[in-house]
């Protein structure tokens, strides 16, 4: 059994303060792993006075030396990578494919962003003005529990290149893995205060950072209702907020497509990271007159899926990260039925064999209408829904009928005819016959999908702002 009872201020681990203690269960087993004692709103001070006290070092460093902690921490958290993947299949249930890849997009965001750093110019020459961009000062960092050492990696690197001290928030159910990360973060050998990470709930830490006048900038990636009471917390002090938030993303195949192929694509965007992404495509858009074709494409496919144990490389989908998780998968299953939508594949309980863990079966609904709640709500499971168009407007104007528009899919053998279609989406990115992200690219969504961006360039630029000065 673990104990997890530190949090890291000021470049040491200390001891929290809180009492609250929450128990860890490996969502395979459904045995108890772990025992974390939160910090609380006192910790939250402490460390959000550690990044104080750190910002005008760090805000008055050199490009060069800010890429030198860049490259410090990029081969801190490699040397690490294997720890990272460990602890990510144990602690969250993801396949060992997914987590292989989460422990090294981990470093590569910082190699990433020192390429960017590099070529970045901080002073510019505009109509009469000189305007130097400037680090918007401390800045909160509040990471999800579905992705833990990338989107503290990736946040990290944009605010260490901008010259933001800042504070972590991972998700209070992520202690383990946030434990890993720390330990790499801190072998990189930063200055003391530069970052600083702690877990507690957002009741009390989460509040702090949103409330202390003494942050300047959040960073949220995390559900639309979280952000908004993030967003309204911050607007008295008026920081800056970048929010990303929930998606409910529409796969669009065009008639011209290789059905089989593109099939094949769509569900592994549905069901990535075991269905718990937020860029998952849940609605699968396809042409009335192919519907059947596609039905039995879909059931091929999903009869074909392992699910059962993260640490064997053939499996495809691993356990939902709790109990609660669980639960809510089991719900949507049975107001998909309730509503009367086709169930095709999977449907409710365990898949046959697995008698624990928090394990679901693939699902997939056709003769999905636009008004269920399988169809406009974000299940965060591996659950898909199949709707009908039947010409191209009225594929755009289903996609489009949500409140989110986080990123969109499109399948077609003809490109330009993809574009034209991409370009009247509404949502932050369109992948098109593909279904990984472009690291560099401004990643962010449109409408209740979030505020801002992230990545790259952009992902720099989110935490600096400039100042004009002019001169007679």
């Amino acid at each position: 059994m673990r104990e997890f009872n530190q949090s890291y201020i000021h470049g040491r681990f200390v001891p929290v303060q809180g009492t609250t203690v929450l128990q860890s269960v490996n969502p395979s087993t459904e045995q108890t792993i772990a025992h974390t004692r939160l910090a609380n709103r006192d910790d939250a001070k402490l460390a959000i006075a550690a990044a104080k006290g750190a910002q005008p070092q760090l805000a008055g460093s050199s490009k060069s030396e800010r890429i030198e902690m860049l490259k410090q921490l990029e081969a801190a958290v490699l040397a690490r990578a294997d720890h990272i993947r460990d602890v990510t299949i144990e602690e969250y249930g993801g396949p060992v494919s997914r987590a292989q890849w989460v422990s090294q997009y981990a470093s590569q965001c910082f190699a990433r962003t020192a390429k960017i750093l590099a070529g970045y110019e901080f002073t510019r020459h505009i109509g009469e003005s000189v305007v130097h961009m400037r680090p918007v000062g401390v800045a909160a960092l509040i990471a999800p529990w579905n992705s833990v050492a990338g989107t503290i990696c990736n946040k990290l690197a944009s605010a260490i290149a901008a010259g933001c001290a800042s504070v972590i928030k991972p998700s209070e159910l992520s202690p383990w893995q946030t434990e890993v990360t720390a330990q790499a973060l801190h072998a990189a050998g930063l200055p003391a205060g530069f970052f600083n990470i702690l877990l507690g709930r957002g009741d009390d830490v989460g509040d702090e950072l949103s409330t202390s006048a003494d942050i300047a900038k959040i960073s949220f990636t995390g559900s639309t209702s979280t952000g908004k009471i993030i967003a309204r917390a911050a607007v008295d002090s008026m920081k800056r907020v970048s929010l990303g938030l929930t998606g409910k993303s529409a796969a669009i195949v065009l008639d011209d497509a290789p059905f089989a192929e593109a099939i094949g694509q769509a569900l592994g965007a549905a069901f990535m990271n075991n269905g718990q992404a937020c860029v998952a495509g849940t609605r699968l858009l396809v042409p009335r007159h192919r519907l059947e074709q596609v039905i039995t494409l879909v059931q091929a496919h999903v009869s074909a899926l392992r699910v059962g144990d993260p640490r064997d490389p053939a499996t495809a989908i691993g356990p939902l990260a709790s109990r609660s998780q669980y639960e809510r998968i089991q719900h949507y299953i049975r107001r998909g039925l309730e509503q009367g939508a086709t169930l095709i594949a999977g449907g409710e309980g365990r898949p046959q064999g697995l008698q624990a863990g928090y394990f679901v079966k693939p699902t997939v609904f056709a003769h999905v209408d636009r008004d269920m709640d399988i169809a406009r709500e974000e299940i965060f499971g591996p659950v898909l829904s199949i709707l009908a168009y039947d010409n191209e407007a009225d594929a755009i104007a289903m996609a489009n009928d949500s409140i989110y528009g986080l990123q969109a899919y499109v399948f077609s053998s003809n490109v330009q005819r993809a574009e034209r279609l991409a370009q009247q989406l509404q949502a932050g990115a369109v992948l098109i016959n593909r279904t990984m992200v472009d690291p560099l690219a401004p990643f962010g969504g449109v409408k209740q999908s979030g505020l801002g961006r992230e990545n790259g360039l952009f992902g720099l630029e989110a935490f600096l702002e400039p100042k004009a000065i002019v001169t007679v």
